[in-house]
């Protein structure tokens, strides 16, 4: 395979790329799957624009079937994503201190009914119902940039309970059922725990577009996970402390207890959030106790429901636009809560740049392997990108005789 260079700069650094494929995609049993898993790598990181199958190719070979292989390669190839993600997140570690696992969602317009997952959805984003896929991704958090290490496509009845389609798209067994955007995140949220053993960390996840937000919160308490989760203003809530036990708790919005509620500490906006206020200018946050009303049809009277702390800022002139969190980080500081919020926005950034710079919308198949084989590849190139020059010049530094760092 002739590899020649774009005419966008594309640096590979110290850590070298082949060295980094190895090491994500060296499990892959094949060595025309290994070259080619190398070659899209190459072709994200190089290829200016739209990534189509077509210019990926024409950037890393001048083979005139190079665009079939490797559309071949990552639409019909029957190979495991899994381990290169258990992989690319042990990689990842190595090289970050992680603060947080942050969820993002994409939505991947789309024309005609034939890709994976497709169906008709309404996007905050554009105010507009879209025919779209609906992405939910998972990311390790860190101090500077977040870096995606799970996917998951939401797949409506349609595509489920319907043999034909489930066949063509190629979605698994273990794909079909109920799997609304809550449960998607829980199973995120389980995979990433398994792949890495690590101690999990606080989920950061806005929901706050979402009817599931009650339900996220519920498992992801139930699964003794610490989290942070934006909900919608309107979510009904009881106020907190213990029950009252005469049955008189009236639900009220979430968002007018936390503005009855008492100010909880001045710190800034959270780093890289919309609107953020001046330095030297804090905002006042605002937070109250909440519960959960039970569910219809659970058993009443069991168990006292746990009390949440629902938090925003009060900035005026915005507090409409203001999202309202409910954390079970009940004894943390006013600052560490806005942090883990800042923790939301970075993985905002970080997808507009997946989208604009890493071809995550540009997937062209229309299987579920291949979908899922899109995502994982463009999350191991965002994370080359962004790991292996920092972490080569960390090792540079280290390697300096200790008279040219005293120098310094």
């Amino acid at each position: 395979m002739a590899v020649h260079h774009s005419t966008r700069p594309f640096t590979p650094g110290t850590a070298s790329l082949v060295s980094f494929a190895e090491e994500v995609f060296g499990y892959l049993p094949r060595a025309d799957q290994r070259r080619w898993a190398h070659a899209y790598l190459e072709g994200l990181l190089a290829t200016p624009g739209k990534k189509t199958v077509r210019r990926l190719a024409a950037a890393v070979s001048a083979s005139p079937t190079a665009s079939q292989s490797l559309h071949q390669f990552v639409n019909a190839s029957p190979w495991d994503w899994g381990p290169a993600l258990r992989s690319l997140a042990h990689w990842t570690l190595r090289r970050t201190v992680p603060r947080a696992w942050t969820i993002g969602t994409v939505v991947v317009p789309k024309r005609g009914e034939s890709s994976v997952g497709v169906h008709r959805r309404f996007d905050p984003a554009s105010g507009r119902t879209v025919n779209c896929q609906f992405g939910v991704g998972i990311f390790l958090s860190t101090d500077t940039e977040p870096v995606p290490l799970g996917w998951r496509i939401l797949l409506p009845s349609r595509w489920t309970d319907d043999d034909t389609l489930r066949e063509r798209a190629r979605i698994p067994e273990s794909s079909v059922g109920d799997r609304p955007a809550s449960a998607q995140v829980l199973d995120l949220v389980h995979t990433l725990h398994s792949r890495t053993a690590a101690t999990p960390l606080p989920v950061v996840a806005d929901m706050s577009s979402c009817t599931e937000a009650a339900s996220l919160i519920r498992g992801l308490d139930r699964a003794g996970c610490d989290f942070v989760v934006a909900v919608p203003p309107a979510l009904a809530v009881l106020p907190g402390g213990r029950p009252r036990g005469d049955g008189q708790d009236a639900p009220v919005p979430v968002r007018r207890l936390v503005y009855q509620g008492d100010g909880f500490g001045e710190v800034p906006a959270p780093l890289g959030a919309p609107g953020a206020a001046p330095a030297g200018q804090p905002r006042r946050l605002l937070n109250a106790l909440v519960r959960l009303p039970e569910r219809p049809g659970a058993r009443t009277g069991t168990t006292t429901p746990p009390a949440y702390r629902a938090f925003a800022r009060r900035v005026p002139g915005r507090q409409a636009d203001e999202p309202v969190w409910v954390t079970n980080l009940t004894r943390h500081s006013a600052e560490e809560l806005v942090a883990l919020t800042g923790h939301h926005a970075r993985t905002t950034g970080a997808l507009r740049t997946l989208e604009d710079d890493f071809g995550l919308r540009d997937f062209e198949g229309r299987s579920f392997p291949g979908w899922h084989h899109h995502m994982t590849l463009v999350s191991a190139a965002f994370a080359y990108s962004r790991l292996a020059d920092a972490a080569a010049a960390a090792a540079a530094r280290v390697d300096r005789p200790l008279a040219v760092v005293r120098s310094a």
